[in-house]
């Protein structure tokens, strides 16, 4: 018992057996853990007695807790009852009594265990808590304390025996060791980030499940409340706010600075300087003014917590990683001393691993909170991009097209994400910097001044490469932007650059912006290189300069210096790649800044009184602050109920009128008041990609009653029964399985079953045919229609309609020129009277008062499986939005041609065949093939491909030999002991040392250099390889493929093949070779470790093969899960104008949060997996650690320091590097999905060749004769025929008439002429020629179509009437001189150079109908088809066109497609087809005379005879 008195040395470190005093053991050891407690636990104790305290259930843990607890209180009130019988019972010593402590502990101990089960009472009744992080501690510090009286008692124990005292201690261990565990097993259950990591280390199911099978999203789990995107981006948006709001007040104040001074000295207008105003205006919008700096403070704000949490667990790692080379340091001069003890070289070898294992548990925490911490910052980005472009003004809309604000999201979102996982290293490199300096000076003296010298001098010379890297990353971003724009437009157009042939030309465009992009991608790589020889140089400074005579490298510098070298080669290899990491975030910042920070659209524009149903008094519109005002002075009253038509000539405002209700236009001046909720229905249907029912509902509830009576209403009954899954069928991308006036009537019923107080109909009618019009407007918008007693608002083009309306409003150049009903401004003689006079001939009388019996004989046959690849539905507001930009231009709502993504929808096992159109997303599974490898390499060169590797493979040598040299120079120390170092042995040493560091350096720049240039090589390949194939698709695969998915391919993929392969490559590459080198060094001075190797190595590798099978299929999940992110995102812009109308921004919000967070259900596995590979890896790493030191301590008599030092020095090395070595191969592979993805499209079934060896004659077609032999088709295999053996013949310079109900088949027609879908049977022979013996481009550039939807590609004028440049611009101004719009063009500042804008939305819908016809005019082919191209514009456009075909094609064959029969009553035939057959084929006359299927459409359409029409 003396020993508790014995408390003079704390540890008997001077003997070979070292212990602690057994009174630090049963004092400091007992009162550190319940100190601990006792200051935790009035904070649990508070929570119990709280008056409403939740009770909750008691479960199983909880009654094990409780029971263990209860058991140790028992051993405790035992080990009090043992002290006082052996002092006081019957058998007790009078002259020895136990010290005072074997009295309070028990005592102390007892308490303790009752406070400890009070603190359990108090973390049940806590909401959604199992334990907590205290009494977790407390357990743990109990059982690390308890580990010394533990093998105290052990040895004491076998000395002299106390048997009941020794059974009380291990009974009471065990039980505290039981309490640890189910403390840290409901503890991990708590911890919501924990929570993964415990899977994954304990019960790896996912890990096992992904390596039997391939894992699909089903398998993902559920996201935790704090991690989902609604939870994100709450905190952030109210965070963002606030910044947002201060950085405008700083920039408001800003600006009234500037123009202060600006008043206070006049001279400093540019234009007392002579300076142009054109320039002053290209300065301005190049320099434009935008809130700044606030979206990193909100990042910063809103992830505090996560910040500060892992910057203190990488200030651990840190500070742990310098304690290893000073142990090694110890453990080398232990090896040199053979009196030091040699408990204490075991001591150094476990500190080794416990120092490593610490470092492995921080820098694992670390790297999982920076991970998730870049999702979120990702995720907050993505969500407040999409709400932005749901709210933003008009103004801010004109400064970004679709395609850039998809790169918001998907590039400059994933930069952030890139940055954020390493954001510490900004502090950390530096400090480790710093501390390796420290700790060289001790080793090497001054001589490592040399090493910072050279940092210093590299400081500016990386300062100025960041900034020239800056600048090519902002070009190169521009690049990106324009190359994404082009292909949105070439998506969305494909139909019209296949009709026109003109996919080559499109084809050039893009590898040109290609070209300049992978010119600056290259100049990018060489400023990386010249970073990466900064780095490797600055590491071989200072033992080369290591040259004073007394310096003498001996075993324990050099090897301490390795080892701190080693450390040092870390941030200084990061640091570039950070430098040019933060390079390219500055950049997305400013675009996330610029677009983030533009102005909101005003909802207080539109007041919602009650007063009148709608109201505009004296009211001014423009689209934009500074653009000029399109209406002008606007009164209008309507009350409630009525119908109000709005009629006037092309560009008069009528659009604008409803989008001024809708509150999309800027308000100059004037009060706008609108009754109730609104209906809106755009002049071109915007479907989405859901159901059939799921368009119509639009979010309501489904009433059966109201919803079958707006079927039969919208005459969509018909068509449902014909649709393969009735209701239930898919619309696919841009309602491209429904005909035009299909998707028309499901627009209208949308906005009928919606049962909203005031309707705005944008010319819904102009697009089905005259008999469905009718229809619709009798049962739907009519005076007896559905929606009689609701206010309503329909622009028109229809004088049919006026007569049946109470109120017409008549709009000249944007002002309200007169307003009344038909009969009073009929008979008042103004601009209304004078637009009936123009149009409507003799028989404007005869209107829709004929028989409404007429309607029965309606028979809608939905044209099913006749897709048009029509434009994609756009709002109003995106087509007007910068028409501004043009001088002078009159503008027609309508819609643009953009790309409209779509959601890919899981498919039911149910679906009929023919069903559904849009197919999942296909998704490779398994390794990825080693031909993607094969190809990857093949695209780079192979010549680039070895001599890159080659260059590394010798830098590498050059590695391996400074080492090897080094190792010899400590021998040196032994070897001139006591003598004079010569000079000449000393400069051969340093001379040789610094050859090879800068052999390094120069090999390292030379291989990234070349590795750069088979990047570029690869990408360009690749690129040019995936555009080829997808302008060659047939449209098939476009109709059957959302657009989004290709998008991801030209953006995501080849983001990834561009930036983040090269990256990869080069990574896995280098530590291929350091693990190599490594392995060889270790074997090469302990042999002896060899044995460990193969093994070693066995188990990385099956650990690798487990973690990549997961890894890489949650990549591919991701990539999958990605696409309908985008596609959502661009459907919702194309339809934000009907969005914002009914007022759906929140449940399109919400679809939004639900498809992130489908993606982020496989992005938090992955980074969970990455931990799950870490935590195995470092812990083998750590044990050869560990069995390194042991084999140095066990062979101290045969090893010298010189090899302990390499080996231990290795080893601390290499489980760093096979770490690094299979992540980055995983990597490799993850990222190499995205060149496999590329191969997918570069492999899709390509349509004919565009020239064969056959080609026509010169000067072919000369006649125009065309001959149909019983032709057959269908558009896909599985489904049926939709022309039944066509025959027929079209002599030279016939006209036809084609007609037919909607789905009868006419463009198929015409999409089978120009071979857009092939034969199933017989042909089709122009002027003898079979066409289908000769290319796709000889037959399609000698026809000349002009569509039904006119596409306009961002460019100049000239280039969307001649993209090949065949033309003269006489011919090109004969050409527009003739479609009339000479003088249009003639007034623009820059002539047939002027700039159209993405989808021609700086033209009205009649200019660019016009520009159409300019196109066919300049063709001057002999074939000229219409295909309905005058359906959607106004009278006056229509009758100049008319006009022009008739004078400037009588000697051409042409076939027309109608919707307005008077059109073609002049035609030398009429073709009726029924069914994709020909029913009837004969003279207009003798059609009327035959009196079937062409007269009783006639008679729907008002039409009595050839001679006689109503308009």
């Amino acid at each position: 018992m003396d020993y508790y008195v014995n408390c003079n040395i704390t540890f008997y470190s001077y003997t070979s057996d070292p212990d602690l005093p057994l009174c630090v053991e049963q004092t400091v050891l007992v009162w550190l853990p319940l100190g601990f407690l006792w200051l935790c636990a009035p904070w649990h104790l508070a929570m119990l007695f709280r008056k409403k305290a939740q009770r909750r259930k008691i479960s199983k843990l909880y009654m094990c807790k409780q029971i263990v607890v209860g058991l140790l209180f028992l051993t405790s009130i035992a080990g009090l009852a043992l002290t006082l019988g052996e002092d006081y019972g019957p058998q007790s010593a009078t002259s020895f009594k136990n010290p005072p402590v074997l009295y309070t502990n028990p005592v102390l101990f007892a308490v303790s265990w009752l406070l400890v089960m009070l603190c359990q009472e108090s973390v049940r009744r806590k909401e959604k808590t199992f334990d907590s992080g205290s009494l977790f501690m407390f357990w743990l510090l109990l059982v690390l304390c308890g580990v010394f009286p533990f093998q105290t008692l052990l040895r004491e124990a076998l000395q002299i025996p106390d048997l009941p005292r020794f059974c009380l201690f291990y009974i009471a261990f065990g039980l505290q060791v039981i309490g640890l565990i189910l403390s840290a097993f409901s503890f991990c259950i708590w911890t919501s980030e924990l929570m993964l990591i415990c899977h994954l280390l304990f019960s790896p199911s996912m890990v096992f499940h992904g390596y039997k099978r391939p894992l699909v999203q089903d398998d993902m789990w559920e996201l935790n409340e704090e991690d989902s995107t609604r939870h994100i981006c709450q905190k952030f948006e109210s965070i963002m706010n606030t910044e947002l709001g201060k950085a405008r007040r700083r920039l408001q104040m800003k600006q009234s600075r500037k123009k202060a001074k600006q008043k206070s000295d006049p001279h400093l207008n540019g234009l007392s300087k002579g300076v142009s105003h054109d320039v002053l205006v290209m300065e301005k919008k190049d320099k434009t003014e935008y809130p700044k700096s606030w979206l990193i403070p909100t990042i910063l704000k809103s992830c505090k917590w996560i910040l500060i949490e892992s910057a203190f667990l990488k200030l651990l790692q840190d500070v742990l990683s310098f304690i290893s080379p000073q142990l090694l340091k110890l453990m080398i001069s232990f090896t040199q001393d053979s009196t030091i003890f040699l408990w204490k070289g075991y001591m150094y070898a476990v500190l080794l691993m416990l120092v490593a294992f610490l470092q492995s548990i921080f820098l694992q925490q670390y790297f999982q909170l920076c991970f998730v911490l870049g999702v979120k910052v990702r995720i907050a980005i993505m969500a407040a991009v999409y709400k932005k472009a749901l709210v933003m003004s008009n103004d801010a809309r004109q400064q970004s097209t679709v395609g850039e604000t998809v790169n918001l999201m998907s590039a400059d979102a994933q930069r952030f994400n890139d940055v954020t996982n390493f954001i510490h290293l900004l502090w950390s490199c530096p400090v480790q910097i710093v501390l390796s300096i420290v700790f060289l000076w001790n080793e090497l003296g001054p001589s490592v001044l040399a090493g910072l010298g050279v940092m210093v001098l590299m400081v500016p010379i990386n300062g100025l490469l960041a900034t020239k890297s800056r600048d090519f990353q902002m070009q190169n971003m521009k690049f990106k932007d324009k190359r994404l724009k082009i292909m949105n437009e070439i998506l969305s157009g494909i139909k019209i650059l296949k009709l026109f042939a003109w996919e080559p030309s499109f084809k050039s465009q893009i590898q040109e912006i290609r070209e300049e992009e992978l010119k600056v991608m290259r100049k990018f790589a060489y400023l990386s290189s010249h970073y990466m020889l900064a780095a490797f140089d600055n590491t071989h400074c200072s033992p080369t300069l290591h040259k004073c005579p007394d310096n003498v490298l001996d075993a324990q510098k050099a090897f301490t210096s390795i080892s701190l070298f080693n450390i040092l080669r870390f941030p200084l290899a990061m640091l570039p790649m950070l430098i040019a990491s933060m390079v390219q975030t500055t950049v997305s910042k400013k675009r996330l800044e610029k677009f983030l920070g533009g102005e909101d659209l005003d909802d207080s524009a539109v007041h919602r009184d009650s007063s009148s149903a709608v109201s505009i008094s004296e009211g001014s519109f423009s689209w934009g602050k500074d653009a000029d005002p399109v209406l002008k002075n606007v009164s209008l009253e309507v009350k409630p109920g009525q119908l109000v038509a709005v009629v006037g000539a092309v560009g008069s405002g009528k659009s604008s009128l409803l989008s001024v209700l809708l509150g999309e236009m800027h308000n100059i001046k004037g009060h706008i008041n609108v009754k109730g909720s609104v209906a809106y229905v755009p002049q071109q249907a915007w479907i989405q990609n859901a159901t059939l029912k799921a368009n119509i509902l639009f979010g309501s509830q489904l009433e059966e009653t109201r919803y079958q009576n707006v079927l039969d209403a919208c005459a969509l009954r018909p068509d449902l029964e014909l649709l393969a899954g009735g209701d239930e069928t898919e619309i696919g991308e841009k309602g491209i399985n429904l005909s035009g006036g299909q998707k028309q009537r499901v627009s209208l019923a949308r906005a009928a079953y919606s049962s909203a107080d005031t309707y705005l109909f944008d010319d819904p009618l102009s697009a089905v045919d005259s008999h469905v019009g009718k229809h619709l407007f009798e049962h739907v918008i009519g005076p007896k229609g559905l929606l009689k007693d609701r206010t309503r608002i329909l622009v028109t083009h229809g004088i049919g309609f006026l007569p049946h309306v109470d109120e017409i409003v008549v709009l000249v150049d944007g002002v309200v020129s007169e307003v009344g009903s038909y009969n009073k401004l009929r008979a008042s003689g103004g601009a209304f009277a004078e637009f009936l006079s123009t149009y409507a001939k003799e028989e404007a009388k005869k209107t829709l008062d004929d028989e409404a019996s007429d309607t029965e004989d309606i028979t809608l046959i939905p044209e099913v499986h006749d897709p048009q690849a029509d434009c994609p539905p756009e709002d109003v507001v995106t087509v007007t939005l910068k028409r501004q930009n043009s001088l002078g231009i009159l503008f027609l709502s309508s819609r643009i041609s953009k790309k409209s993504s779509i959601r890919t929808i899981k498919a039911s096992e149910e679906t009929k065949k023919g069903q559904r159109l849009i197919e999942k997303e296909t998704m490779e599974t398994g390794n990825v093939k080693f031909s993607v490898y094969l190809q990857y390499l093949r695209s780079m060169g192979w010549c680039l491909s070895f001599l890159a590797f080659l260059m590394y493979f010798i830098q590498n040598l050059a590695f391996i030999g400074s080492n090897l040299w080094l190792s010899e120079w400590t021998n040196d120390a032994e070897t001139y002991f006591n003598t004079t170092y010569p000079v000449s042995v000393r400069d051969t040493r340093v001379g040789v040392f610094g050859a090879l560091g800068v052999a390094q350096g120069v090999f390292i720049f030379l291989g990234a250099m070349v590795l750069a240039e088979g990047a570029v090589s690869a990408s360009r390949i690749l690129h040019s390889s995936l555009l080829s194939n997808v302008l060659r698709a047939p449209m098939l695969f476009f109709d059957t493929t959302p657009s989004g998915r290709v998008v991801n391919r030209f953006a995501k993929d080849m983001f990834t093949v561009d930036e983040m392969i090269p990256m990869s490559f080069r990574s896995w590459i280098l530590c291929l070779l350091g693990v190599l080198g490594t392995l060889f060094v270790i074997c090469l001075a302990t042999p002896l470790f060899t044995a460990l190797v193969v093994p070693l190595a066995v188990v990385y590798y099956f650990v690798q093969r487990f973690y990549v099978a997961t890894s890489r299929q949650l990549r591919r999940l991701d990539s999958v899960s990605r696409s309908p992110i985008y596609s959502h995102f661009g459907e919702t812009v194309s339809g934000l104008s009907v969005i914002r109308a009914y007022g759906h921004q929140e449940r399109f919000l919400k679809h939004n949060e639900v498809t992130i967070d489908e993606n982020l259900k496989t992005v938090y596995p992955w980074i969970v997996s990455n931990r799950w590979l870490a935590i195995r890896l470092e812990s083998l790493g750590n044990f050869v650690v560990f069995f390194s030191a042991l084999f140095a301590v066990l062979s101290r008599g045969s090893l010298d320091s010189g090899l302990v030092g390499l080996s231990i020095s290795y080893a601390l090395n290499v489980t760093q590097t096979l770490n690094w070595l299979v992540r980055m191969t995983s990597e490799l592979e993850t990222n190499i999905v995205a060149v496999e993805r590329v191969s997918e499209y570069c492999e899709i079934e390509n349509e004919a060749p565009w020239v064969m060896e056959k080609r026509p004659p010169q000067g072919w077609p000369d006649a125009g004769r065309l001959r149909f032999d019983q032709y057959k088709v269908r558009y896909r295999p599985e489904l049926d025929l939709v022309l039944h053996g066509i025959t027929c013949d079209i002599e030279s310079a016939e006209k036809i008439g084609i007609v037919g109900r909607t789905g009868a088949g006419k463009s198929s027609l015409t999409n089978c002429l120009f071979r857009i879908i092939e034969a199933a049977e017989g042909g089709i022979f122009v002027d003898g020629v079979d066409i289908a013996t000769i290319g796709l481009h000889d037959l399609r550039s000698r026809l000349t179509i002009i569509p039904q939807d006119p596409v306009l590609f961002s460019g100049t004028l000239r280039m969307n009437l001649d993209p090949f440049e065949k033309f003269s611009d006489e011919d090109i101004w004969r050409a527009l001189e003739l479609s009339h719009l000479k003088e249009f063009a003639s007034s623009l500042s820059d002539g047939l150079q002027h700039e159209v804008s993405e989808g021609g939305e700086n033209l009205s819908v009649g200019q660019r109908q016009l520009l159409c016809l300019a196109r066919a005019l300049l063709r001057k082919s002999r074939i000229l088809i219409l295909d309905e191209a005058t359906a959607a514009v106004d009278l006056e456009t229509d009758d100049l066109i008319q006009k022009t075909i008739r004078q400037e094609f009588s000697h051409c064959t042409v076939l027309t497609i109608a919707h307005r029969l008077n059109t073609i009553l002049d035609s030398s035939r009429i073709m009726v087809l029924d069914a994709g057959r020909i029913v009837e084929f004969d003279t207009p006359s003798a059609l009327f005379e035959k009196q079937g299927h062409f007269y009783s459409m006639a008679k729907d359409a008002g039409i009595v005879s050839v001679d006689s029409t109503v308009l």
